[in-house]
């Protein structure tokens, strides 16, 4: 067991899900499953809207963009949780740990950011369509994206600096499957109070203005839908959102229970399943959620598929 401060401490242990090999073999399955479907349907919608001209439009520029957040997301956490269901040893480097603290930070980050970001899309097209070309120019989504992994950047870089500026002492086992903010300052001697105000102010900077933004999107685009006459009308104006909606609520939920609560010496058995929820789960889900729910996408699948793919397999 490894001792010392953080300019010593050379590795850590990550504890992950103790228990028998059967029920390690059995996570190992759901989490390979997890991981796969989700690499092949995030990689699926970004091939589908780059070849597929009717998409290439901002909602689905911000989508691919998701998507590709969401590989980087899952593949910070999942490669290594799957090999340390395999070994007796689950040892991660200290600068192994930190760099995998920075990506999954940056991803998080980047993922509220552009959940905003497409709130607003959301909130011009529906109550400013006939502004919506001049406001949404092809400039103005760039700039919108790459605004947000600069902030997202920023804000990874802080937690990182933070966090692993702490000194570490005694134990050196992580209580978790990743390294990740609460199991690590269990494990720090140093005074946490400055790092935890750090943690939680830029925390809540992030997730804090970016549900406001979605918040007054999505009041300003319920108040649009009302005064929409027919019902037809309305039926579509909202299946526009409602795919994004369902993404921000199951995100948000998380993100809030882990990161904005107060800490406590509770067993973390619960924080692991949420943390799989919203760093494995969420992943898997979002290609799913916009595409069983959006015809535009199911449409663009089956063009593609029976226009580009069938013709060379025969």
């Amino acid at each position: 067991m490894a001792h010392g401060n953080h300019t010593g401490m050379s590795v850590f242990i990550l504890l992950g899900f103790p228990g028998s090999q059967s029920l390690q073999a059995v996570l190992f399955g759901m989490f390979l499953l997890i991981y796969t479907v989700s690499l092949a349907g995030n990689l699926i919608m970004i091939t589908l809207i780059r070849i597929e001209t009717r998409l290439h439009t901002p909602m689905y520029f911000f989508l691919s963009n998701l998507s590709l957040v969401d590989i980087t997301y899952s593949s910070t956490i999942a490669p290594k949780t799957l090999v340390n269901f395999l070994v007796e040893h689950k040892v991660i480097s200290f600068a192994g740990c930190a760099t995998q603290f920075f990506f999954h930070s940056f991803s998080v980050n980047s993922e509220v950011l552009l959940l905003a970001v497409m709130a607003y899309d959301r909130f011009v097209a529906i109550c400013k369509p006939l502004l919506y070309t001049r406001i949404m120019s092809p400039k103005v989504c760039v700039r919108l994206v790459a605004a947000s992994y600069f902030y997202a950047s920023i804000n990874a870089v802080v937690h990182t600096s933070s966090l692993f500026s702490l000194s570490f002492c005694g134990t050196n086992i992580i209580d978790h499957f990743f390294c990740d903010i609460p199991p690590l300052q269990k494990l720090s001697c140093s005074d946490t109070r400055r790092g935890d105000i750090v943690h939680f102010v830029f925390a809540a900077l992030a997730g804090m203005s970016t549900a406001l933004v979605v918040l007054i999107s999505y009041i300003s685009i319920m108040l649009a839908i009302l005064r929409i006459r027919s019902n037809e009308g309305r039926r579509k104006a909202f299946s526009t959102c409602a795919s994004h909606l369902t993404s921000v609520s199951i995100l948000y939920g998380a993100l809030f229970f882990i990161y904005l609560r107060p800490t406590s010496g509770n067993p973390s058995d619960y924080d692991k399943v949420v943390s799989v929820f919203y760093t494995l789960v969420i992943p898997f889900l979002n290609p799913l959620i916009y595409s069983l729910r959006n015809k535009e996408v199911k449409d663009a699948l089956r063009r593609t598929i029976y226009q580009k793919i069938i013709p060379h397999l025969i």
